[in-house]
This record gives structure tokens, sequence and C-alpha cells, in this order.
């Protein structure tokens, strides 16, 4: 069969086919899923495939954990999570267990889907951990990917949390490979033009924003994942703050929005979803600017290296 690669915690569940079914799927390298039950003395992984015990040695763990680059707190924290694996042997005998190995998974999807992608290539992934420097990201069978945070988004943000969450399946854009061949992601180019972004919105409307940046000239206030307006100095704001905003006029010649603050009191923390204007097939090039603008900013992903 052919095999689809996706991210952890989407394949079919190991826990109830019938030995047939096991078969099967040991047959075809079928990638499959159970939840990590303990990682023992042994350094194993055990797992529990209807009713019979499963073992993932620790060099099967991981594709790099047989040469030592995968260190124990990477296999112990997949305990009460699910973990993607192919069956490599059944239990021998009434009393054995079957013999698991996501390293096997890893290695396929590396070979036969990650290595084979290209800058402006967009692919699903999902949010594993967040550090200050960026998100990263599972593209598949656990293989991690880093989506700097200059990459999240044009409208600027202080962490990676203002964009997106741990646990959130997102779309991103391959931008480039890191010196070991890992992928490096970006997920702006897919958040659209700001002429796309202005579009949504109309002078005299009052919408919601986010202060993103406070500085002595004004309030950069964000409207949209990738559209910000300026307004007059305000004291008393925060970075973070949610505000309501009256949109005073928008000026696609110079890329700006002037916005005027009716109310700073809303409460609750706001968080904008990523509204995609594209999320499959490929981008070539991608520019923000609007004709005519004096700012310029445009992603080439056809000058970007492609695959190894």
């Amino acid at each position: 069969m052919m095999q689809t690669f996706r991210t952890e915690g989407n394949y079919r569940s190991a826990d109830r086919l019938s030995p047939a079914e096991l078969r099967t799927a040991i047959a075809s390298r079928e990638i499959l899923q159970s939840t990590a039950l303990a990682f023992d003395t042994q350094r194993q992984l055990r797992f529990d495939l209807g009713g019979v015990k499963a073992v993932m040695p620790f060099g099967q763990c991981a594709d790099g954990a047989e040469s030592g680059t995968v260190r124990d707190i990477a296999v112990l924290t997949r305990v009460g999570r699910p973990t993607c694996f192919v069956i490599e042997q059944m239990p021998l005998d009434a009393g054995g267990a079957f013999l698991l190995s996501r390293r096997k998974a890893q290695q396929a999807c590396k070979a036969e889907y990650l290595d084979t992608l290209f800058p402006g290539d967009i692919i699903p992934c999902c949010v594993t951990h967040l550090e200050n420097f960026g998100a990263f990201c599972d593209v598949g069978c656990g293989i991690s990917a880093l989506l700097p945070i200059d990459c999240l988004s044009v409208s600027r943000i202080q962490t990676p949390a203002d964009r997106v969450a741990v646990g959130e399946a997102i779309f991103c854009a391959v931008k480039s490979r890191d010196a070991q061949g890992r992928l490096v992601l970006s997920l702006k180019e897919l958040l659209g033009t700001w002429q796309q972004n202005a579009e949504l919105f109309r002078v005299g409307e009052t919408v919601v924003g986010l202060v993103r940046s406070i500085e002595t000239y004004g309030v950069f206030i964000e409207i949209a994942p990738n559209l910000a307006g300026l307004a007059e100095s305000c004291e008393g704001l925060r970075v973070g703050q949610p505000v309501s905003v009256y949109i005073k006029n928008i000026l696609p010649e110079k890329m700006k929005v002037k916005l005027v603050i009716v109310n700073r009191d809303l409460g609750g923390p706001l968080h904008f979803e990523p509204r995609y204007f594209v999320s499959e097939g490929h981008l070539d090039r991608w520019v923000y600017s609007t004709a005519g603008s004096s700012k310029y900013i445009e992603t080439d992903f056809s000058a970007l290296p492609s695959p190894l």
C-alpha cells in the first residue's frame, strides 16, 4: 500500500486490530499508533495492543537513538501520548511481545516524504512546543522542524504564543533546511498579503485588535494576523492588550491603516486564529507589499536551496 505520512497522533490505532489485520499491516509496513504506557528500567517503551504486550527498545524509539543523538528525555516524554511505529515482529509465543519501531517509521517518512519537499511546498504540521525564538512542529511521524518567530507573521509579535499554541494543527510553507538537513518552516506567506487582509475591513468599522507595539509616535494594533494599524499614543496600554478600534482610514499605496482606540477595557485575552489564504500546493514567490508602496516585503522561494 502507498503510505500517507501524517503527524503523530493521526495514524490508525493498532489497539483493536485483529491478528489478521496486524499481519497485513506488518506485510505492508503500514505505520500504526498506540499510546505508550511506560518507559521502563530497560530503557524501552511499553504498549498494550489488544491485551498483548508490545515493546519498543530505546534504539527503535526515534531516528538517531541508536547513534546516541536522541536523549532519554525525548523518549520518556512519549509516555501517555500516541506514538507511531511499524511492527517489526509478532509475538513468537503466548508470553511474547510485539516488537515495534518508531525509528523505521521516521526513516520512511524522511526518505519518502520530507526529503522530497522543495522550498515553497505547503505542508500540514502540528505545533509541539514553543521557545522564545520560534515554534517546533511535528512535520510527520514525530519528526521536528523549526518555525522561527520571524516567519510566524508579518505583524510584529513578542513570542510565538502570540500566533500559535501547542497542539495546534497548522499549515506551513517549507522555507529551507538547516545544516543537519532538517526542515525550516514559514507561516506568514499563507496568511495573506497586505491587500488581501485589508480587503476584509472597511473604513468606519469598529473592530477588535491587539496591541503589538508601543512607540513614542503611536501604538501599533494588530487587527488580523498579517495586518496592523497605527493609533495615537494612549497611556496605560500594554503589549498584548485587547482593544476595540475605529478604522479611520485605509491607505493601500502607503500600506497604512489609521486607527482610533475606542475601548481599552475589554477584559479577557484575545487570540487571532490563523486565516489561511492558501493552504495547499506550492508557492514560488510571495509579495506582501502593495503596488507602489515604498516598503517591499517578499519571499522568493525559488531562490532558496532545494532538497539535499
